[in-house]
């Protein structure tokens, strides 16, 4: 997996020296050529895995802009709409994921959303304590970030 990412990456930059472009898009745009380049001969490198983790990681980060616009949107609308009742608290949120890569990406995620912020992990690292600018329906919020951003992390990490 980790010779198959190296591949692409240079196959990336080897893009950007022959267009002569340095720039990030032009980077995206190589690597994307490259994985399918790669994806053109995965038997051969027997790189499926890759591939695998690869769809994995671009429907997190599907999921994470999806929710970044929805967030920014709600939170916009809070500030725009003066003497608007909201609820804000702190949740527990029971985690399903289990390792340290996982759960600080999971929590920095909910940082990165706009209206929630991750505050602390308990020390068994079953929960994750978080603040929530408005949450009326504190079971419809934990079912999102175990159904949403808990699930394509865990999907990513593997």
């Amino acid at each position: 997996m980790t010779s198959t990412f190296s591949l692409n990456l240079i196959l990336a930059l080897i893009w950007v020296a022959m267009t002569g472009s340095v720039t990030t898009l032009n980077f995206l745009f190589g690597f994307m050529l490259g994985a399918a380049a790669l994806w053109l001969v995965r038997d051969r490198l027997k790189s499926r895995r890759y591939f695998e983790r690869l769809s994995s990681w671009l429907a997190l980060m599907f999921v994470f802009v999806t929710e970044l616009i929805k967030s920014t949107w709600s939170v916009v609308k809070l500030a725009w709409t003066p003497g608007q009742p909201y609820s804000t608290g702190f949740i527990a949120i029971p985690l399903h994921v289990k390792t340290d890569v996982e759960i600080t990406l999971l929590a920095n995620l909910i940082t990165l959303t706009p209206g929630t912020l991750s505050v602390d992990v308990s020390s068994d690292r079953s929960t994750l304590y978080i603040h929530a600018l408005d949450a009326p329906d504190i079971a419809a919020l934990r079912s999102d970030i175990a159904n949403g951003f808990e699930r394509r992390v865990h999907e990513a990490a593997q």
